[in-house]
């Protein structure tokens, strides 16, 4: 069918992945709008649980790969199709945008480093990752903007007064995200345990559906595994994500002289419809100064 579309709505059709000649065949229209696109991304996402952002674009991988040459065929998790359905409709309606920043954590780490035989009486493995939780829980106590979600109609900005964390782990089925619930209410050692119970079974598949939903925020951490920054992609209804990835040594100008100094990389992407950059950067400087003293996070 023939259609009528100007640059503005082909070029808003392109970003969402959108095939306007699907459209002009189901609305049956000769003039295409922004909203029509809409429409059938909104007719997609109500049918089939998933984005429709990339869907009209799945021919440029329906390709005969033997014609190239030998290949063996290994079948998605079904795990893997929901997580990639979700990050696809994420990615394609949110205006994400991240912010990078770096925190000093030597008085976490010296402070990490005196709790080891007490860690090993308590059987708990504290890792910095329970610090990470910490200040997050605090930090959404003090920008309560982000911990929020927007509603559907994107009219109505849903304020929570909990604070549960999210916590990304590499399964070998597929991401999962258990949740450490009242994480402002909880000391670091019960963080750390409830971190060690929930990514323990969730690699063994023994997490409940219920530890997995209502996270005010979550966190990506990559430390494990290396990296100097990536860009998370925001987990709706969640409003932002924080990413970690690994510390590394920076000289810091201090007292006249360079010392080396242990900075995590931080890497906080938002929802642009919710938070603006400024506050961002604000969130992440607090966050940065919360690690930088962690005496602030055991007295609030």
């Amino acid at each position: 069918m023939t259609y009528i579309a100007s640059p503005s709505v082909r070029s808003y059709a392109g970003r969402n992945g959108v095939d306007l000649d699907a459209v002009a065949a189901a609305s049956g229209r000769r003039n295409l709008a922004k909203e029509d696109v809409d429409r059938h991304l909104s007719r997609d996402v109500s049918d089939t649980g998933a984005s429709a952002a990339v869907s009209h674009g799945n021919r440029y991988w329906d390709v005969d790969h033997t014609l190239h040459g030998p290949v063996s065929d290994e079948p998605v998790s079904r795990m893997a199709q929901v997580a990639a359905d979700n990050l696809s409709a994420a990615n394609a309606h949110i205006p994400q945008v991240t912010h990078h920043d770096r925190a000093d954590i030597r008085k976490v780490e010296a402070f990490r480093s005196k709790l080891t035989e007490e860690a090993l009486d308590r059987g708990i493995k504290l890792t910095t990752l329970a610090f990470h939780v910490k200040a997050l829980s605090a930090c959404l106590k003090a920008f309560p903007k982000f911990n929020s979600s927007l509603s559907a109609d994107g009219q109505t900005l849903h304020m929570k007064t909990y604070v549960h964390v999210g916590i990304a782990v590499d399964t070998p089925a597929g991401l999962m995200v258990p949740v450490v619930r009242d994480a402002d209410r909880k000391g670091l050692w019960q963080i750390a345990s409830d971190i060690t119970d929930l990514a323990g079974r969730a690699q063994a598949r023994k997490i409940r559906p219920d530890e997995m939903g209502g996270a005010s925020m979550s966190i990506s951490n990559l430390g494990g595994i290396g990296g100097t920054a990536f860009t998370p992609i925001v987990n709706p209804p969640e409003v932002a994500i924080l990413g970690i990835t690994r510390t590394e040594t920076i000289a810091v100008w201090e007292n006249e002289s360079f010392v080396p100094v242990p900075m995590v990389p931080l890497d906080l992407s938002y929802d642009h419809r919710v938070i603006n950059g400024a506050d961002a950067a604000r969130f992440l400087k607090h966050y940065a100064g919360l690690l930088a003293d962690p005496r602030r996070l055991l007295i609030g």
